[in-house]
């Protein structure tokens, strides 16, 4: 009995490793609540199928489309989408005989739906409930003499929806950021199976490469959980300083974990040089050669103190039973000092210290959920000296962010031109295809430029929406077909359909369209309407929305997918510039703000380089140089994020003393760096080629002069530690440079 509640609690501490804060589930389990409530509400009274099928849809929208954080904003948003529905539902009724002027009116909404999206979150949920329910309008065929039963409907779904939402199914933005925090902690958890397992195989490839592979997966989840953890900070803590508690010892545990992984690899697999985990890069393949003599008799003792960390991160599969918590923290916490480490190589050494230092930035991470105040041991030392890299180069910091003229058209009203032109097009050829069903085209134009902002987004959308689409339609008759006559198992397959397209929206956009088809075809069983020509008439609107979406993109002020992620790429070339000014502020001994805000500022803008490049890394581009070249670019930066990212956090723990900014060896690296940076955000600006080069240093020194009185050893480790990832940043630069064919020069 005990192995069995054993493994349930492990599989739902998995569930909610792969769904941190339980966002997607809730969301979707909300919808399908506020839809049943709605439909038994409505019911009860004796509607027809066409008030139905509105307080239906109304519900879904009302419900899914509100994403503020805070529950006030949220109620307040809802209140006035009340009168905006209301509004639109009285004159599409009104307009739904006249096609010609429906049609019109249709793409007028259109425009001014996107078009107010840029005065923020609420205008922009305003604007999906105008053309939702004006297309509901259009799909439901209403008349002037249902309104009142229309009204009674749209006001049963917006109060089922703020029922569920603030009621039934409430979740305080400080619930939902103990969530994420759980989820992070088995993340980290997962990140050190795969490690132990990555020791246990040692070099002996295929294991190896295997366990590698998933090493590299569950380090990426949980770099998305330290980001989810970071954007409900804002509205997850009571004061800012608990917030940049959190934010600090989450970017400690995450590179902490990061690099001990990298100094395992190795460690394992001497001789081949190991720097990231990013799955973009070419993978590391193990050489072969064997751990020397010495270190394979500690390999055992470093694999236990692994199993050893569980007890520090506390829940997670596999739970640990042995000694105290307490003895296994400090024991884990000595290896920070030069004493305690085993007789190993240097190398092997190093591990040791990470495994130290990770058990730090555990316990850091736990008194900071707790609200508690760290020893004062765990605390960096406030920078005192005077002398630094910002007052040894003033213009280092001062112009990492120069500002861009703001363009002189809007980007959502760019956005709204392209829809309204896509939305004219699948109109008038959705009527000549189907008249009865011509809104499917105009919807699927609607939401394949949803989050896009270039051509190839559009198209690679639009790709996965139609093969979702045919899946989808497949299930369906497939479904129908098993089914045979029971309406209540259609039913319950349709509010699956519905939790299922809520909860894959935001993981892969071929599911959601999946489920958005089967959940059509479930319902056309419940109204005895479903026929095979029906469901192909759904593939060819939805085929025929995209080839207008993608016409109006072409054709309508385009926006190339090079365009765009050139613009990006640009941005993520001057927040690395801004983050690494901070950092080097910090290590200068200057007092300021936090380096890990614009180190994290940096990771949000690669996630959405990320994105963007997507069109381009996609196995079935056939641009195959451009795919390479695409994945070679976002594995360098991704590199110097990370290293970036590992900057920020050593440099709060390099005291003072060590008057790191003092050295004009340093200094001199520091300006060389951000010198190339500056090059090659202005010739990724201009894609010019003038002859520019970038320069490359003697390097950066492995040691630096030390103030008068002694340091720690940890403090010098985290000295050497912070160089090296300025050593790495270094190098992901001039390896950017030459992946886009600048030339890099030594400096004689």
């Amino acid at each position: 009995m005990q192995q069995a509640r054993t493994r349930l609690t492990d599989a739902y501490d998995r569930f909610l490793a792969s769904d941190p804060g339980l966002i997607r589930m809730l969301s979707a389990l909300s919808t399908v609540c506020a839809v049943l409530l709605t439909l038994g509400v409505i019911a009860a009274l004796d509607a027809p199928v066409p008030v139905l099928v509105t307080g239906a849809l109304t519900a879904m929208v009302s419900t899914a489309a509100v994403t503020e954080p805070q529950p006030r904003d949220q109620a307040l948003t809802l209140a006035m989408g009340v009168p905006v529905a209301l509004a639109v539902m009285a004159v599409g009724s009104a307009l739904a005989p006249y096609r010609v002027a429906a049609d019109v009116v249709f793409v007028l909404l259109i425009f001014a739906a996107i078009h107010i999206r840029w005065r923020g979150p609420r205008a922009a949920t305003l604007g999906i409930f105008a053309f939702q329910l004006f297309f509901v309008t259009q799909f439901v065929e209403t008349r002037v003499e249902q309104l009142p039963r229309l009204f009674l409907a749209v006001l049963v779904a917006f109060g089922s929806s703020a029922l569920i939402r603030f009621a039934v199914l409430r979740s305080p933005p400080g619930r939902t950021l103990a969530r994420v925090r759980r989820a992070f902690g088995l993340r980290l958890v997962l990140v050190l199976d795969a490690l132990v397992e990555v020791a246990e195989a040692g070099w002996e490839a295929p294991r190896a490469e295997r366990a590698v592979g998933d090493l590299r997966r569950h380090t990426a989840r949980l770099h998305t959980a330290a980001m989810m953890i970071q954007n409900q900070l804002g509205t997850g803590t009571p004061d800012e300083r608990t917030a940049g508690a959190i934010q600090r010892r989450v970017a400690e545990a995450e590179t902490g974990v990061e690099r001990l992984a990298i100094l395992v690899l190795r460690v394992l697999w001497p001789g081949t040089d190991v720097d990231t985990l990013t799955p973009h890069l070419p993978k590391v393949r193990p050489t072969g050669s064997a751990v020397d003599a010495r270190d394979a008799t500690t390999l055992p003792v470093l694999i236990s103190e692994l199993r050893a960390l569980r007890t520090v991160i506390g829940p997670g599969p596999l739970r640990p039973t042995g000694p105290d918590p307490t003895e296994v923290h400090d024991r884990l916490l000595s290896y920070r000092s030069d004493e305690r480490l085993p007789d190993a190589s240097p190398a092997l050494q190093d591990v040791f210290r990470s495994v130290g230092d990770l058990a730090r930035a555990l316990f850091g991470l736990r008194l900071a959920v707790d609200g508690q105040t760290p020893a004062v041991q765990d605390i960096p030392e406030a920078a005192q000296s005077p002398e630094g890299l910002k007052a040894q180069n003033p213009g280092l910091a001062n112009d990492a962010m120069p500002t861009r003229q703001r363009p002189r058209l809007r980007p959502t009203t760019r956005t709204a031109l392209q829809v309204a032109t896509g939305s004219a097009l699948a109109i008038v050829g959705g009527e000549l295809l189907s008249p009865e069903r011509w809104y499917w085209a105009v919807f699927t134009c609607w939401v394949v430029f949803i989050s896009t902002t270039s051509t190839g987004e559009i198209l690679l959308r639009g790709y996965r929406r139609l093969i979702g689409t045919v899946a989808g339609v497949v299930a369906g008759l497939a479904l129908a077909a098993l089914m045979g006559d029971a309406p209540w198992l259609a039913f319950a397959l349709a509010g699956l359909s519905v939790f299922g397209m809520y909860y894959t929206i935001a993981v892969s956009y071929t599911l959601m369209s999946f489920f958005v088809t089967t959940m059509i075809g479930m319902l056309y069983t419940l109204l005895h309407a479903l026929t095979p020509g029906l469901l192909v008439v759904r593939i060819e609107e939805t085929a025929l929305g995209i080839a207008c979406g993608l016409t109006a993109a072409l054709l309508v002020l385009p926006v190339r997918t090079r365009e765009r992620t050139d613009q990006l790429l640009r941005d993520v070339l001057e927040r690395l510039r801004a983050a690494l000014s901070q950092s080097l502020t910090q290590l200068g001994g200057e007092p300021g703000g936090d380096p890990l805000g614009p180190a994290r500022a940096l990771d949000s803008a690669l996630d959405s380089l990320r994105l963007s490049v997507q069109p381009l890394i996609t196995p079935f581009s056939p641009l195959r140089a451009r795919r390479r070249t695409a994945l070679c670019v976002l594995g360098l930066l991704e590199t110097a994020a990370f290293h970036t990212r590992s900057l920020a956090a050593t440099a709060e723990l390099v005291p003072s003393g060590l008057r790191v900014g003092a050295d004009p060896r340093l200094v001199n690296e520091v300006c060389r760096i951000d010198r190339n940076l500056a090059t090659l955000i202005s010739q990724v600006a201009v894609r010019s080629e003038d002859g520019t080069t970038l320069v490359r240093g003697p390097g950066m020194p492995t040691q630096l002069g030390v103030s008068e009185g002694g340091v720690h050893a940890e403090d010098i480790n985290a000295t050497r530690r912070a160089l090296r990832h300025l050593q790495r940043v270094d190098a992901s630069i001039q390896g950017l440079a030459r992946t886009l064919h600048l030339p890099v020069r030594h400096d004689s």
